[in-house]
C-alpha cells in the first residue's frame, strides 16, 4: 500500500510505501519525505554553509572545505514526523488543514558527515549561546513572507556529538528531496528539526523565531477560538515520545484464526532504550511479552514480534513499549490530543478478524 502525500502548496513528488520491518535501514526508495516548499536547485560548486550568530568567528564554508577540515562521522538514526500517527486523532473531531498520517512517515538511515559540535567549536561558542538556529535554502509562504524553512535546537542537544551535518544518506549522496547537499540529523528528535537544504547554522541566545519554531511543530492543548489553528502559545516539539507501532497484520484484514504473528517496531525517547515491549490480542485486557527481534541503538528503532492464539472473532491487537525510566505509553489518543495533532504515542491498535 502506498500513499500520496500532501502539503499545504500542493502534492509532494512521489509516493512511499507503508513502512515494513524488512529494513533496519530504510532503502533510500523507500524513505519517506515531508517538505513544505518546492526542493531548491542549488549548484554544490557555489554553495556555502554560513555559521553566524553568537560565534567568535562567523565562517562560510564549500562543500569540500566542510568535508576535508572535519572528522567523517556515520551514524544510525530513524527519523520520525512529528505528524506520525496523526489519523488516530480523527476520532476525536477534524484537525483541519493536517494530513491525515497513519504510523507511515518514519524511517530509518545511515547518515555520513560531519558532527555539528566540531563545526561549532571551530567557530567558537559565544558565552550567551543557547541555541542552535538552522535555515534551509528552499523558500516557503507564510503569512504574506518568503523564507527557509528553519528552528532550533538546545545547544546542549547540539554539542552532544550525535547531531550530524550529514551529505550522504545509506552511503551515497543524498538525494535532492532529502536535502542536498547538506542537512541537519538531530537524533532522537522530530524530523522538521532535521532541516533539509541546509544554508545557515546560527547560534542564538533564545529559540528561533522562524515560523516553523515559534508558530508550528508545538503543541497545544486548547484551541484559541479566534485563531482555531494557531498554536504558537503552545510547547515547541523537541525529543520524539517512546512509541511502539503494529505493522503486520495490517488494519481490517482478515487472518486465520488460531497462532497468528504480530510484528512491528517500537523506539524509546531522551536516549533511554526500550526495557519492555508488549502485545494484547483484546484491546489491553491481557498482554503478552514481545520477543525483540532486531534491538535497536539509542536513535533508532527496534523491531519486535509476538505469536498469539486468536480465536474466530473480531480483535483489537495492542501493543505498549516501556522504556528503563519506567515511562510507558499512555492508554488513549485522548490523553494526547493537541490542536495539530502532534506527538500521537498512545497505545497503538489494530482492529482484525480472525476466521
Amino acid at each position: 500500500m502506498s500513499r500520496l502525500i500532501y502539503d499545504a502548496g500542493g502534492l509532494n513528488s512521489g509516493s512511499w510505501p507503508v513502512v515494513t520491518p524488512e529494513h533496519f535501514i530504510t532503502p533510500v526508495a523507500r524513505f519517506f519525505t515531508r517538505s513544505h516548499a518546492p526542493i531548491p536547485a542549488i549548484d554544490p560548486a557555489t554553495w556555502r554553509l554560513e555559521v553566524a550568530g553568537l560565534v567568535h568567528r562567523a565562517s562560510h564554508f564549500s562543500l569540500d572545505e566542510l568535508v576535508g577540515e572535519f572528522p567523517k562521522r556515520t551514524l544510525d538514526a530513524t527519523l520520525v514526523c512529528a505528524g506520525l500517527r496523526r489519523a488516530e486523532f480523527l476520532s476525536l473531531g477534524p484537525l483541519p488543514g493536517e494530513l491525515p498520517w497513519g504510523p507511515e512517515p518514519v524511517s530509518t538511515g545511515s547518515w555520513t558527515g560531519v558532527a555539528l559540535r566540531d563545526v561549532l567549536r571551530a567557530a567558537g561558542l559565544g558565552a550567551e549561546a543557547r541555541y542552535v538556529e538552522f535555515t534551509g535554502l528552499d523558500r516557503v509562504d507564510r503569512e504574506g513572507r518568503h523564507f527557509g524553512f528553519g528552528g532550533s535546537i538546545d545547544l546542549d542537544k547540539a554539542i552532544g556529538g550525535e547531531v550530524l551535518l550529514a551529505t550522504q544518506l545509506n552511503g551515497a549522496p543524498l538525494p535532492p528531496m532529502h536535502g542536498f547537499p547538506l542537512r541537519a540529523i538531530v537524533p532522537g528528535w522530530i524530523g522538521a528539526r532535521s532541516v533539509k537544504w541546509l544554508g545557515r547554522i546560527a547560534l542564538l541566545a533564545e529559540p528561533s523565531e522562524n515560523y516553523f519554531q515559534s508558530r508550528a511543530y508545538r503543541t497545544q492543548r486548547e484551541i484559541d477560538p479566534e485563531k482555531p489553528r494557531d498554536v504558537s502559545s503552545g510547547d515547541p516539539l523537541g525529543e520524539v515520545p517512546l512509541n511502539a507501532i503494529i505493522v503486520e497484520p495490517a488494519e481490517g484484514t482478515t487472518v486465520a484464526a488460531g497462532w497468528v504473528t504480530v510484528r512491528g517496531w517500537a523506539m524509546g525517547s531522551a536516549n533511554r532504550p526500550l526495557v519492555s515491549v508488549e502485545v494484547s490480542p483484546n484491546g489491553g485486557r491481557d498482554w503478552n511479552t514481545a520477543r525483540i527481534t532486531v534491538p535497536g541503538t539509542a536513535w533508532t528503532w527496534s523491531f519486535w514480534e509476538a505469536t498469539m492464539s486468536l480465536e474466530p472473532d473480531s480483535h483489537i491487537l495492542t501493543v505498549r513499549a516501556t522504556d528503563s525510566a519506567g515511562v510507558t505509553q499512555p492508554a488513549e489518543v485522548s490523553e494526547t490530543w493537541n490542536v495539530k495533532g502532534y506527538a500521537n504515542n498512545a497505545w497503538h491498535r489494530v482492529t482484525l478478524v480472525a476466521e
